[in-house]
């Protein structure tokens, strides 16, 4: 009987294993898995880039509204006009000289 008392149980044993099995893939799950602590990180590093995205369009669209409200008809920026005609239309005043 002593040496029977000295073994672990058989239910004991694959208790333990089960409990270190579980604990092992849950753990696994929490860092990796679909919803695990690396996948958070890359969401936020995604979400990062995205919100620059948006800042950079939506600095562009203020600027292209300011360009259109300049040009507009109740409103007209003559050194915007000049410019849009030289870029646009390849115009030149009188005086200047062009130079190839």
């Amino acid at each position: 009987m002593a040496a029977s008392s000295t073994k672990p149980a058989l239910g004991a044993l694959a208790f333990f294993g089960i409990a270190f099995t579980l604990a092992t893939y849950f753990s696994f799950a929490a860092v990796q898995g679909d919803y695990g602590l690396f996948r958070r990180v890359e969401i936020l590093a995604e979400k990062q880039q995205l919100e620059a995205e948006l800042a950079l369009a939506q600095a562009e669209v203020a600027h292209m509204e300011n360009l259109t409200r300049r040009l507009s008809d109740s409103y007209l920026d003559l050194d915007l006009l000049d410019q849009q005609a030289r870029d646009v239309l390849g115009m030149i005043r009188a005086d200047e000289l062009v130079i190839r």
